[in-house]
Parts: C-alpha cells; structure tokens; sequence
C-alpha cells in the first residue's frame, strides 16, 4: 500500500528534523507506537488539581476561599508568562501591545469575577475560618509582587511618602527595598512594627523579589518601551494597553480587596482582627498609596484623581 504524498512529506520534514539534531527518527516512530493516547484528565492533571483544597476548618465558604485564591494565582502566572515573552522578545512594539492585551484580559476577569469571593460567603463563616488561617494572607503572593517588578522602574514601587529622597540618587535596590510600599499594608495598627505576616514573607521571598527586580532594571516594561523609537511609543493600542495595566494593578485590583475587606471586616479598625490587626484602610485603597507605574503616560489631572472614578461608581451602587 502506498502512503499518501502528505504523509511521505511529514517523514522527510520529521527525518530531517532528527537528523539535524543526531537522532534517529526511527526510535522516534516507536515510541509513538508504544506511547498511550493523551487524555484530558492526565494532561490537565484533573484528580492532582482537585485533590488541592485542603480546608482547616469545618466551614463550607472555607472551600470557596481557597478556590478563588488558587485560580487567582494562576492567572498570575498567565500574566508572568506573558510579560516574559516581553522581555525575551525585547523591544517590539506589536508584540508588546499584543502580550499587555493578554494580561489586562486576565486581570479583568479576575476583577469581575471577584464577586465569587465577595459576596460568595456567608461574612460569620469568613470572620471564624479566616481566624484559623493567621498570619497567611494574600499580602503573601510573590507572584503578584513579581508581576508589579516586571512592570515599571522599582522606584515606582517605594512608599510615596519617601519616593521623592531617592529619586536621581544611585540607590541600591535593597536599600530601596527597605521602602517598598507595601510594607506599609503588614504593619500593626498599635506599634507600628512588622507583622509576622510581613516577616514570614521576606524570609521567604526577599532575594529573589530583589533578584528580579535586579533582572529586570534594563527590561521591565517601562524600560523597554523607552527603549522603542518615538513613533512606536505614541502608538495607542500599546498606550492604552499599559495605561489599563497601570489601572488593573493599581486601582481595579486593589479597589475590589478593599471592597470585600469593608463588607467582612467593616470599617472600624477594631473590628479587623481577621487580617492581624494590620492597617488595610489605608494599604488598599488608591487615593492613598498614588502608585502609579506609568506618569508620563497620565494627565496631572488623572493622577490627582487616581481611582477617584472607581470608588464614585462601585460604592454609589
């Protein structure tokens, strides 16, 4: 029986393939014959990924905390993924567009799915399992952390508050380290000190926080945008792509927390013992921390209204 042409072109192109790489396409062909057909629950790792929910206490809402926190985690690594293939690729304005494109889409549908864990437990379940889960706390994500270093110049990320005294200086990056802003969200309302929350999570994930941010101070986001000629900085779906990341990190994301914050742990910082008695209120929300990854690319009048708009449209419902 004759093989169709098709065929006998993929062997030649496979031959040629293996060939080039010292192998031979024959042990190849075998193990295609001996290897067994993918499934989806073995390629997605279906009972592994269902077997990942490990509640600690005996409240049901418990379950869908873990679940929003896990699939939030994973879309973090989507969005790492992306800004990756930024900086492999370097400089390319469509390509970079393109990849911006993808993680504000992720980021979006975090934000409007959040509502999942918002308004999808009981607030006495929350305020008793939550207590047994002290000092782990979202502020513990190194990826979030990680994608914030890949997106902007790391003096963006120091407190607002002393930004300005090390701004033109040859600072080290640890030094500006010991100033990044959310330490600030991890300190305790009484004394001021560091939460264990915040000391468990530079043990673990200082070094390499600052061995990226060191990995990236030529080619994180801002920097490979500036790297671009000036006609392909003014591009505007580049433009807006990074503007709607400055929003998705910096207002949208951290507005809903705030939001689920208020209607779990009310507003009075007596009633917040469920997040270690650490000052949330003003960690949270935009109008105080004004961190913002991109100024040049914002009106003045924008930035003094950073997440102005957010707060007058969610909490006016």
């Amino acid at each position: 029986m004759s093989l169709p042409q098709p065929i006998i072109d993929r062997i030649k192109l496979l031959e040629e393939k293996y060939t080039a790489m010292g192998q031979d396409l024959l042990s190849y062909l075998d193990g295609l014959l001996y290897a067994d057909v993918c499934t989806y629950w073995d390629y997605i790792h279906i009972d592994t990924l269902l077997s990942l929910q490990q509640p600690r206490t005996k409240f049901p809402d418990e379950e869908v905390f873990i679940m929003y926190h896990q699939v939030t985690e994973l879309y973090f690594k989507l969005a790492l993924h992306e800004l990756q293939q930024i900086v492999d690729k370097g400089p390319d304005a469509a390509f970079m567009a393109a990849r911006l494109q993808r993680v504000n889409r992720y980021f979006a549908v975090l934000t409007s799915s959040f509502d999942i864990m918002g308004d999808g437990m009981e607030r006495e379940q929350f305020q008793k399992f939550r207590m047994s889960l002290l000092p782990a706390s979202g502020f513990q994500s190194a990826q979030y952390r990680t994608i914030e270093i890949y997106a902007t110049d790391f003096i963006r990320l120091v407190d607002k508050d002393v930004r300005a005294s090390f701004e033109g200086k040859n600072s080290s990056l640890e030094e500006l380290f010991e100033h990044i802003y959310w330490k600030a969200g991890a300190t305790e309302l009484s004394t001021g000190k560091k939460t264990l929350t915040l000391r468990q999570f530079e043990e673990k994930y200082s070094k390499q926080l600052i061995e990226t941010a060191q990995r990236l101070q030529t080619t994180n986001m801002w920097a490979i945008f500036k790297s671009l000629p000036k006609a392909d900085q003014e591009r505007d779906d580049l433009r807006i792509a990074m503007k709607q990341l400055d929003v998705n990190v910096n207002i949208n994301w951290p507005l809903v927390h705030f939001r689920s914050a208020a209607k779990y742990l009310q507003a009075n910082p007596a009633d917040i013992a469920a997040t270690g008695g650490t000052n949330w209120q003003k960690y949270l929300p935009p109008r105080f921390q004004k961190r913002i990854f991109y100024p040049e690319l914002w009106s003045q009048d924008e930035m003094d209204n950073w997440g102005k708009g957010w707060v007058d449209e969610v909490f006016a419902k």
